[in-house]
This record gives C-alpha cells, sequence and structure tokens, in this order.
C-alpha cells in the first residue's frame, strides 16, 4: 500500500519537540499564576466639609475704679517758744564774735579717759599681739618633729592621725594647763601633751601693749610611714 503522507509532512518526528514546547508554556503559565497579586477593593470616605459658624464672643470692657490715694499725714506744728531779748540763754559753748588776737581765750583741757584694768589672770583668746614660738612657725614644726616619738602601741596597731591640744601661754610665755581636746589614742595623746609641756618659752601675747594669758591650740599629726 502506497503512502498518502509525504515523510515532510509527518508529524512523529517532531513529538518531543512539542511536548517540550508544551511544557514551557504551562510552566509560565503557572509561574505568572502565583505571582499574580489582587487587591481588595476598598472605598475611602474623604468625608464633607462642613463650615461651622463660630459666633465671636465679645468679652465686655469693665471700668475699673482707681481708689484716690490717701490724704497726706497732717503736718506736725511745732511750739517755738519767744524769748525775750533780755532773757539769757545758757549754752555749752560761749561764742565771740567780736574777739581779737587780742582777746584772752581760755586753754582748753582734755578730759582725760580712764584705761581699763586688765585682768591679769583672765586667758585671752584673741589679743592684739597673739603669741609665738621662739623663730617662728619653722621652728615650731622643727621642734615637734626633733622631739616627738612614735608610740610602740600606735605603731603596731597602725594608729595615725591628727591629735588637737589646747594649752594656755602665760605672761612670762611659759606653757601651762596642757589638755587634749581630741586624740586619737594608741599613746599619741600623752606623747603630743608630753613634747608641748616640754616646750621653750613662747614670746607672749600682749593686749594694750601688756603681756597677758592667751589660749593656744596646737594639732599634732602622726603619720605612718
Amino acid at each position: 500500500m502506497d503512502a498518502k503522507k509525504s515523510p515532510k509532512a509527518d508529524l512523529e518526528t517532531k513529538k518531543v519537540l512539542f511536548i517540550q514546547f508544551g511544557l514551557i508554556i504551562a510552566l509560565t503559565i503557572v509561574f505568572f499564576a502565583f505571582e499574580w497579586k489582587s487587591y481588595d477593593k476598598r472605598e475611602l470616605d474623604l468625608g464633607q466639609r462642613e463650615v461651622v459658624d463660630i459666633v465671636e464672643e465679645i468679652i465686655p470692657l469693665t471700668e475699673q475704679k482707681v481708689k484716690p490715694p490717701p490724704p497726706p499725714p497732717p503736718k506736725q506744728v511745732t511750739d517755738v517758744e519767744i524769748v525775750e531779748d533780755d532773757e539769757i540763754i545758757e549754752d555749752d559753748i560761749d561764742i565771740d564774735a567780736e574777739a581779737d588776737e587780742e582777746t584772752e581765750v581760755e586753754e582748753y583741757i582734755p578730759i582725760e579717759m580712764e584705761e581699763e584694768e586688765i585682768d591679769e589672770e583672765h586667758i585671752f583668746a584673741i589679743v592684739e599681739q597673739d603669741a609665738a614660738f621662739p623663730g617662728g612657725e619653722k621652728a615650731r614644726i622643727r621642734y615637734l618633729m626633733g622631739n616627738i616619738n612614735y608610740p610602740t602601741m600606735a605603731r603596731e596597731s597602725g594608729i595615725q592621725g591628727t591629735v588637737f591640744v589646747t594649752f594656755v601661754v602665760e605672761r612670762d610665755g611659759s606653757v601651762t594647763d596642757v589638755k587634749v581636746t581630741r586624740g586619737i589614742g594608741g599613746g599619741c595623746d600623752e606623747e603630743a601633751v608630753r613634747v608641748i609641756r616640754g616646750m621653750p618659752k613662747w614670746i607672749p601675747g600682749r593686749q594694750r601693749n601688756k603681756p597677758v594669758r592667751v589660749q593656744f591650740n596646737l594639732p599634732v599629726r602622726f603619720t605612718l610611714q
């Protein structure tokens, strides 16, 4: 039997190619189907403009009544005593308007003010000229550093600090009434009192150019090296 179609018109040889094109088209449709996005339609209500007529409130102006200022106080009337011409008025100072170089003038005698006596037993805290260590501040520091022995108990216990001592510099410069006002213990208080009692005589304080007893406060510092 003779073939009715030519070999060129036979589609069996192109079957594989058609299947491939069909798969490509199908995959493309599926891809676009997944990527397709749909949005819900929403109606936006922008509202309507409403014109509101606001009535402007008129505030009435009130007149403030200002109180008149109080009347000025009545003027004080001073009684003036009229003195007759022949009446003599005593004044503290007589002034002679017709005085000249030959007029005798009484000698002025100043009034002597009695000086207040200073109580020699009174202890002053503040005086005109304060008491001072002989040689000044540096000499006093050298004396303390050269004579203070650090107590063994305080050294072993690690005690250090400042001992505040008060004493009286007498009229002759000697140091008396040595007391500890605030101590640190460990034998430091007793050592500070011992050294201050052994100080040489001070230059006494003076009040009205007279030597007086002066209270003096001295801090003594103990420091471990």
